[in-house]
């Protein structure tokens, strides 16, 4: 980001040295160093993201030992709220919205030092403590959480973006204190580009299952540009397969994404050492989706796009060796 620091009168500012120095240096999972409570949390965050962001999940690996429950904390949480609004059962956008909310206060209110009785929230609390980490991201980022609640669709990209700054970008820029480029500064927007190509990925893997849960990501403005309506998608869904029309659509799409990809590119080589390896892998085997959307035939409802076990161990040691 630039991460900015927090003024007196707030409380995520605890930390009297930097984040990334040797007072952070421990293990927040590990209950000798940490009280049980927040070693508990830490873990769940962990189980999480080892369940739910396999790509994530393995790339984080790489960071040394002290840095990964701060981005298994930072992964639980999003993944925490996303299924409170995702969550495919019978709770109604009432509850749902209400649940949200109730998370969203109990975080600001941790944020500023009161105590939480929360199973997750005092492992994100603690991370953005020691990192310092911008309160107004966390704020950005339930804001789109809760645009999922009430909107279905998005007229054009830049309204999409809009939804994307929260859901994706500030992603990016949360981890950057994790990572620790030499300039933050110079390597905000790389990082939210990331993230917006990641998030971009995700939608073009998942259209079927946004759709499911009545929502499209793609923008009316492109469906229009290629003659695709909801009903068309709607069909193709049902019947596994994708129209010519859907499929010029989606190969427009990646043009797009790649395009995120490319402008994020530079932000990998401000990284060194663990943070570049671990950035680097989660570039290429979270960009080798588009990869297999393309292989498909750019057809999206025939099957999910999943990248096979022996190309992702191959990019898995590419991301190692830095090629």
């Amino acid at each position: 980001m630039p991460v900015r620091q927090a003024g007196p009168a707030e409380a995520v500012t605890p930390a009297t040295e930097g984040p990334g120095s040797a007072a952070d240096a421990v293990d927040a999972a590990d209950p000798r160093t940490v009280p049980r409570a927040l070693a508990d949390a830490y873990r769940r965050c962990a189980d999480l993201h080892r369940r739910h962001g396999r790509t994530y999940y393995l790339a984080t690996r790489l960071l040394p030992a002290w840095k990964r429950p701060h981005v298994h904390a930072l992964y639980g949480f999003a993944r925490h709220a996303d299924e409170i609004v995702d969550s495919l059962d019978a709770t109604a956008p009432a509850e749902r919205a209400r649940r949200l909310g109730e998370l969203s206060a109990r975080l600001h209110a941790g944020l500023h030092g009161e105590p939480v009785d929360d199973p997750l929230l005092p492992a994100v609390l603690h991370t953005a403590r020691v990192l310092r980490l911008d309160p107004a991201d966390f704020t950005a980022f339930l804001c789109s959480m809760a645009m999922d609640l009430t909107v279905r669709h998005y007229a054009d990209y830049p309204a999409l973006l809009r939804y994307m700054e929260g859901s994706a970008a500030v992603i990016g820029t949360l981890m950057l204190p994790v990572l620790g480029p030499a300039d933050p500064e110079a390597a905000r927007e790389p990082a939210r580009q990331l993230g917006l190509a990641f998030q971009l990925t995700n939608f073009l893997r998942d259209v079927a299952e946004d759709l499911a849960r009545d929502r499209v990501y793609l923008p009316q403005e492109d469906l229009a540009r290629f003659g695709v309506d909801e009903g068309e998608l709607r069909a193709a869904a049902a019947a596994g397969r994708a129209t010519p029309r859907i499929k010029r659509l989606i190969a427009y799409e990646i043009t797009r994404a790649r395009g995120h990809y490319a402008a994020a590119l530079p932000g990998v080589g401000m990284l060194s050492g663990a943070s570049r390896r671990c950035v680097r892998t989660a570039y290429l085997v979270y960009g080798a989706i588009l990869d297999e959307i393309e292989r498909a035939d750019h057809d999206v409802f025939a099957r999910r796009a999943v990248v096979p076990g022996r190309r992702r161990a191959a990019l898995l040691a590419r991301g190692l060796l830095g090629r």
